[in-house]
């Protein structure tokens, strides 16, 4: 174990072997540091936070800090966060906002400078967040996804895996899996091919998750018969989780940004609240 002299840790810390804690890092009381986790200099982990393994936490980042909300309650929950996880510099990510709520990191993410977590989200395995990217607070990101410098994501939504959203990109509806969404427009412009194949998608894989997408986005089906197309043709594989996404949601999906004038997808519930009814898409951009 290398502590810094310099360094303030609560003495109910609990730290594992091999721990390296720089200049002025601050350590709160009821945290956790896993075996070989690292604080570079001017970190700060703050109470009811627990990392797991190897994880890097970089200069001036911040992990656990309060929740941003009007009403914040007189004690809140917790942040988990996984192993092989990197926190570049100046990343805040905040606890959960009540008492038994955890805001949740998963393993080998790379959260860049600048990055943004707001409580209660659940991030999942292999996520990149690129510089300044800004998630709100209950926000839901698949293994694997890739959301690039300064986008938003809107609180509540959820990111699909291996989706990539493109830099400034304004997600206020969620995000389907294997898309990509276009910075400039915010509208959906295909499947995340490169990292498909990153991934090690099988080409069959990658032809049935381009049905898939056809289906959804071009077929100009009503939303129910989609959903029940889905289900039937692309029962396995990567693609089933098309289904198991849109039939999930409560906000609606991102449109594509250029799309056939009869194309639809569930937007906005008959009662006038988002989801359940049916709206045509138009062109975005």
């Amino acid at each position: 174990m290398n502590i810094h002299p310099t360094a303030i840790i609560d003495s109910s810390a609990i730290l594992g072997n091999d721990v390296e804690v720089g200049p002025f890092c601050i350590v709160e009381k009821d945290v956790v540091l896993g075996d070989g986790c690292q604080l570079a200099s001017r970190a700060i982990i703050k109470e009811g936070t627990r990392l797991g393994k190897s994880n890097c936490v970089h200069e001036g980042a911040i992990l656990g800090g309060l929740p941003q909300h009007i009403q914040l309650p007189e004690t809140t929950g917790s942040l988990q966060i996984g192993n092989g996880n990197t926190f570049r510099e100046n990343t805040t990510i905040h606890r959960g906002l009540q008492e038994k709520d955890q805001t949740i990191i998963g393993n080998n993410n790379l959260i860049m400078v600048g990055a943004h977590v707001g409580h209660d989200c659940h991030i999942g395995h292999h996520v990149v967040l690129i510089n300044n990217v800004m998630i709100a607070g209950h926000v839901t990101i698949g293994d694997r996804a890739y959301v690039a410098g300064g986008a938003a994501v809107q609180q509540f939504r959820r990111i699909g895996q291996l989706a990539a959203v493109g830099g400034y990109a304004r997600a206020v509806k969620d995000v389907p899996p294997f898309v990509t969404l276009d910075g400039y427009t915010s509208g959906v412009v295909g499947l995340n091919r490169v990292g498909l194949q990153r991934a090690g998608y099988k080409p069959n894989e990658i032809t049935a998750l381009k049905n898939a997408y056809r289906l959804i986005y071009r077929s100009g089906l009503p939303w129910k018969e989609i959903l029940e197309r889905l289900k039937v043709d692309f029962p396995s594989g990567p693609a089933a989780d098309f289904y198991s996404f849109l039939a999930d949601g409560k906000y609606g999906f991102m449109p594509e940004r250029r799309t056939p004038a009869s194309a639809t997808i569930k937007l906005y519930r008959e009662d006038g609240f988002e989801a359940e009814g049916e709206q045509s898409l138009t062109k975005v951009g």
